[in-house]
């Protein structure tokens, strides 16, 4: 075991935290994450209209269409809201005007969107307006592409000193509309030529090439296993995984999400939606409580330990670890670079991930549709995102009690270690003490 530690150290983590730094998958994680706000609320309205009653439903039912734009508005909407971010928050990583990143990521991803012209109502026709289809998580791919291509030209122009200079009277916001004139008249003609004159659909052309990987993240179980591996590999070693793994899934994650949340609004069974493995399906039956499901060990280091330390890891973590907040028990137990962890904290998320894979594909709870607050205790959590089914909250029982005694038999062994320290540490005080102290 020290072997294979040591071994991962050396070889597996330096490159994986240089990932970690890598400002490219920084910006797309800071977009994605700030939408998370508009979405919360916006899926509140996808739950409060999917309520399990079957009058609430019929009694709504006539206005359901007005009921669920608030949803349609952020998550339907959520790549333009991550592209402004996104840009902004690469520019910023080079040093750059942040506002003029994101303006110009937000100009190039609506020159990859073609307008359709509206005729209807006859008296007074739309005229052109923008499909909503490649707006939202769909449409992250092309908001990444039109993104980087945007701020890395706007960086190469900058860096060649290839921009209008204005005088320092001019007023901030002027100048840096001028400094970004030519970058932008650029940036606009070449997607131009992309979308446009060479008819290269660039979002439909992304979608196809990512929906293999798409497919086996989401409804198998290898790919749905591997990004716990990967995960609770890194935090093993003290690198935080998600920051990392989610990067690069989590726009996979949230197209999966909204392609569930479309179809069940469209009228699949909640039973029956197109993908298993959202990321929700990990927040709410595999991470209970954080990365490797330790609210199980908060309780266990409370109730069943002897070692004062344990107590009190597990006093000062079980709170936090309730409403998914698990960093108290990650460095306090310590749950990284630790030998009597390492094996219950890399197997449990396995463990957990077929045992919900398997529920979910077999039917005997809903798939995910919706984001609900992460901090919201597993239970309640999961029971709104799948669409308020109770059989939800069985499950994260069951899922909890496997963990349980997964971790039973490496808590105790290391709680016999920490008791053996804790007993030895007094006498050991007592032979530094001076005899006639």
């Amino acid at each position: 075991m020290q072997k294979f530690m040591k071994w991962v150290e050396d070889k597996v983590v330096p490159p994986m935290a240089k990932i970690g730094t890598q400002r490219h998958l920084l910006a797309i994680r800071n977009g994605v994450v700030s939408t998370l706000s508009l979405i919360l609320v916006g899926t509140f309205f996808m739950v409060f209209i999917n309520l399990p009653v079957e009058s609430w439903k019929n009694a709504l039912a006539p206005y359901s269409a007005t009921i669920i734009l608030p949803f349609r508005l952020t998550m339907g909407l959520m790549a333009i809201y991550a592209t402004f971010v996104m840009g902004q928050d690469l520019a910023q990583s080079y040093k750059l005007d942040g506002v003029t990143g994101g303006i110009l990521s937000l100009g190039a991803f609506f020159m990859l969107q073609v307008p359709v012209s509206v005729l209807t109502p006859k008296k007074a026709p739309l005229g052109f307006v923008l499909p909503m289809g490649s707006l939202g998580a769909s449409g992250m791919f092309s908001a990444i592409i039109a993104m980087i291509f945007a701020v890395e030209t706007y960086r190469w122009f900058n860096k060649h000193n290839i921009t209008i200079k204005m005088p320092e009277q001019v007023p901030p916001a002027v100048a840096r509309s001028f400094e970004a004139l030519i970058p932008g008249a650029v940036i606009i003609t070449v997607v131009w030529l992309v979308r446009d004159i060479a008819n290269v659909d660039v979002n439909s052309l992304l979608l196809e090439l990512f929906k293999p990987l798409t497919n086996i993240l989401g409804n198998n179980l290898i790919g749905a296993l591997l990004p716990m591996f990967f995960i609770h590999l890194l935090w093993s070693f003290g690198i935080h995984g998600m920051s990392i793994v989610g990067s690069a899934v989590r726009p996979l994650w949230l197209i999966m999400l909204d392609d569930n949340a479309k179809a069940l609004a469209a009228g699949t069974a909640a039973t029956k939606l197109p993908y298993i493995a959202p990321e929700q399906f990990y927040q709410w039956t595999v991470t209970i409580g954080g990365a490797g499901a330790t609210v199980v060990v908060a309780f266990l280091f409370l109730f069943v330990c002897k070692s004062k330390f344990l107590k009190e890891v597990g006093r000062f973590s079980i709170i936090p670890g309730i409403f998914n907040i698990n960093e108290p028990m990650i460095f306090g137990a310590p749950m990284m670079l630790n030998p009597y962890m390492f094996i219950p904290f890399n197997l449990v998320p396995l463990v957990l991930t077929t045992i919900s894979y398997f529920t979910v594909k077999a039917g005997l709870v809903n798939g995910f549709t919706t984001i609900p607050a992460w901090t919201l205790p597993a239970p309640i959590g999961g029971y709104l995102s799948a669409g308020n089914d109770w059989r939800m909250i069985i499950l994260i029982i069951v899922n909890l009690a496997v963990a349980t005694i997964i971790y039973y038999p490496f808590v105790k062994a290391y709680d016999k270690k920490m008791v053996a320290e804790e007993q030895a540490k007094p006498a050991d005080d007592a032979k530094a003490t001076p005899a006639n102290a």
